[in-house]
């Protein structure tokens, strides 16, 4: 049995190395360690995703995730759902991900981009509307993720009326600039559309 020590590791790392090992391990079973209730949770959602089965120990502050792998038959059952899916569209209208402290809106909109770089079917298209074109500007924080999204082929588009307002269009640094109407034909002809 495979164990990955994840403790002191902030979302989504814990699941980022959880997908890691059930990828890269040829054994049957994969124990992650956690500190913290939520590490546990997300642990636990993505193993069943996966079709795995999970039991949950808790030693001291720390939470044991058992996570026996998927039989080959439960991955084609997973697989063959994943592959229904076929355009997904990433909309995000703020440069803060939820309502509340900015500091942890900005800390979690990073996050959500980083944990795009790790999916293995990636968004077709992310739309960057009203305060969210700050993010593909000069000084963004995630402008490196953006810009490696953009090479692993999502395509990234901003409003430009939005640039317009906040008078970022000289300052956008990835992506293209696109227009209401092509906004709104992308999100209605998406299969699968994630709003933040």
């Amino acid at each position: 049995m495979k164990e990955i020590d994840c403790r002191g590791m902030a979302c989504p790392q814990p699941v980022v190395r959880t997908k890691q090992a059930l990828y890269q391990t040829e054994e049957s079973e994969v124990t992650v360690i956690v500190d913290n209730p939520s590490s546990s949770e997300n642990v636990e959602r993505f193993a069943k995703s996966q079709g795995c089965s999970v039991t949950l120990e808790k030693k001291g502050q720390d939470f044991y995730v058992h996570i026996k792998k998927a039989k080959s038959g439960d991955k084609e059952k997973i697989a063959t759902r994943k592959e229904k899916v076929k355009t997904v569209v990433v909309y995000i209208n703020s440069d803060l991900l939820g309502v509340g402290d900015e500091g942890l809106g900005s800390f979690l909109m990073k996050a959500f981009l980083n944990t795009l770089l790790d999916l293995e079917k990636k968004p077709d298209r992310l739309i960057l509307i009203n305060s969210g074109v700050r993010l593909a500007s000069e000084g963004s924080k995630v402008l490196d993720t953006l810009r490696t999204l953009s090479e692993k082929g999502v395509e990234i588009v901003s409003c430009g009326t939005c640039l317009d307002f906040y008078k970022l269009r000289e300052k956008m640094s990835v992506g293209s600039i696109s227009n209401m109407y092509d906004i709104i034909q992308s999100m209605t002809e998406a299969d699968c559309l994630i709003r933040p």
